[in-house]
């Protein structure tokens, strides 16, 4: 693992955010090349960050304190990014101290992304951390002329709050209401643009409703709860955006924050610089959730976290194993697609971990008896092209 984390002689200081350049660096880079062909080209590029926490120091520069997403402030941590393609293979990983904005690390990402993969044109797709007008400025200068789809903070900005959601256009409907629970959700947009800044507002009915009638049955609660005293309720953060005080130490329901809420119900706000039309750039930013997944699996079915590594090499190492075991998963579903066959990951894994052999005498002889190997573990093994040993099998 410290190997892979070790910086490259002659590379020091060429990696992300005054990140080293690093062996895992290069494995990346020809784990692409491999698949490139003459006409590779990374169109669109999923990026997400999320942070792993630490048992130990967690490294000499790595390991620090942050805003953690595993409700862990009390423990150091690493910030770590994830590129994807369109079709959900793993591009790179980069990794920051624990303390590291997720505003300041895309603009770095996408120039080390042209400088290591050779591409000329990335589309960035990202999460309404990572967007702000200093951001935004760079991606469209002349030196990156980066397209991006970035979600956009409804609340905290004022153009978007104020003119964006009042616009009176019509949804066009990309998605209808769902008939079965496993249909796609519902989803309509439309585009509004605001002294040419481009907007896409996405709208899903069933979240919609949903959203009201959460806020409905809150507000109810809340009232029940006036009628016999107000001084327990404002250390309930649900409660308390819907009060207001009066005469200096009462509350009452603030009707106009009901009303102003229920503008944001089932919606979603994008910006875009592309020029296609807002279905797919609503469609194109769903796309997100593969790495929301992707993190998921990192975290719970490889077991990434918790780390107690204490030297910044092996940290690197560390998680970036766990980026090799991302891409050989991503490599065996493309192989079962291939096939046509249907998976459930945790199925493949389950049956995986039940495959076993154990040793048996008899009549003096020596057999290996295998276990046997359930069906979505089977098909994996086939599309793989891992012969699987006989169920018995005598011993030499």
């Amino acid at each position: 693992m410290a190997f892979l984390g070790e910086p490259l002689k002659g590379e020091a200081g060429l990696g992300v955010l005054n990140s080293p350049r690093c062996t895992k660096d290069w494995i990346e880079e020809e784990l692409f090349e491999q698949r490139r062909d003459l006409f590779s080209e990374i169109d669109l590029v999923f990026f997400d960050t999320t942070s792993i926490y630490f048992e130990g120091e967690g490294g000499r520069e790595l390991g620090r304190h942050g805003n953690s997403k595993d409700h862990r402030p009390d423990l150091k941590q690493v910030v770590v990014g994830v590129a994807l393609d369109l079709a959900g293979w793993p591009l790179c990983c980069e990794m920051w101290p624990g303390n590291t904005a997720d505003v300041t690390s895309l603009v770095p990402v996408v120039k080390r992304m042209r400088q290591r993969f050779g591409v000329r044109r990335i589309c960035i797709v990202a999460d309404r951390g990572m967007i702000s007008d200093q951001t935004i400025r760079a991606l469209e200068s002349e030196e990156l002329n980066c397209g991006y789809i970035l979600g956009v903070r409804m609340r905290a900005v004022k153009e978007v709050r104020e003119l964006v959601l009042a616009d009176r256009g019509h949804y066009e409907e990309v998605t209808p209401e769902r008939l079965r629970a496993k249909d796609p959700s519902p989803l309509k947009v439309k585009e509004v643009f605001i002294e040419g800044r481009r907007y896409v507002v996405c709208l899903n009915e069933e979240q919609r409703r949903k959203d009201a009638a959460d806020r409905e049955a809150i507000v109810e609660h809340l009232r029940e709860q006036l009628k016999r005293g107000d001084k327990e309720l404002i250390g309930n953060k649900g409660y308390r955006k819907y009060l207001r005080v009066v005469q200096g130490e009462h509350f009452v329901i603030d009707e106009a924050k009901i009303k102003e809420e229920a503008r944001y119900d089932g919606k979603w706000v994008l910006r875009t610089n592309l020029a296609d039309g807002p279905r797919v750039i609503a469609l194109a930013y769903k796309g997100l959730w593969m790495v929301e997944a992707m993190f998921r699996t990192m975290k719970s079915i490889l077991e990434t976290r918790p780390i107690y590594h204490k030297c910044d090499e092996t940290i690197r190492g560390h998680v970036f194993c766990s980026f090799l075991a991302l891409l050989l998963k991503r490599g065996l579903e493309q192989r079962l697609e291939d096939k046509g066959e249907s998976w459930q990951w945790a199925e493949i894994v389950r049956g995986l971990d039940n495959l076993q052999e154990v040793e048996v005498v008899f009549q003096g002889k020596r057999f290996v008896l295998r276990s046997q190997v359930l069906g979505q573990a089977h098909k994996a093994c086939m599309a793989a092209g891992v012969a699987l040993p006989p169920t018995l099998r005598q011993k030499e």
